[in-house]
């Protein structure tokens, strides 16, 4: 054997539990069950239902089982009655569930949603001109568009003047 606090566990042997040790640990657990649970149900003349009822129980113990193993310490023994204490279901029926109930948003995606709806808004407004950006967007086409016309008709005027003096070197 080593000495000292620790132990080195390199290099040992490994040990496996045999399979039959395993179904008979598994049928012990089911005896104590079916122990605890006709105990629980019947303190007396009862245990001839029970014992009837087996297949019927079953499910019944699944579920009180299945509570003891969620409940820590003493809770699965001491029934607490705390009216500040709620009990969050951890699963709804579906006739509870509402279909017009939305699901609860971040505060993130509420902010984002906003951001969405102000874009939109703005881009209505910007369409009809009611921005002070659309105003100087429209006011800068409309120089734009007048200064285009005049220079179309001074292009006119060019080749209405390069037209006349063609004519009249030609004659």
């Amino acid at each position: 054997m080593p000495r000292g606090k620790y132990v080195n566990h390199k290099g040992r042997n490994r040990n496996f539990t045999n399979p039959e040790e395993l179904e008979a640990q598994r049928k012990k657990d089911e005896e104590e069950k079916k122990w605890r649970k006709t105990r629980e149900h019947g303190s007396g003349d009862d245990d001839e239902d029970d014992e009837d009822n087996e297949d019927g129980d079953e499910d019944d113990s699944d579920a009180s089982e299945s509570d003891d193993e969620n409940a820590k310490g003493a809770q699965s023994v001491i029934q607490i009655q705390n009216p500040n204490r709620v009990a969050k279901k951890s699963h709804r029926k579906v006739n509870e569930v509402e279909e017009d109930e939305e699901p609860q948003l971040t505060r993130r995606e509420k902010e984002e949603l906003e951001k969405q709806r102000a874009a939109a808004a703005y881009q209505k407004r910007h369409a009809e001109g009611k921005t002070a950006q659309a105003k100087a967007d429209l006011a800068r086409l409309a120089i734009i568009k007048q200064h285009r016309a005049e220079a179309a008709a001074r292009r006119e005027a060019e080749k209405k003047d390069k037209e006349a003096k063609m004519k009249s070197a030609a004659s």
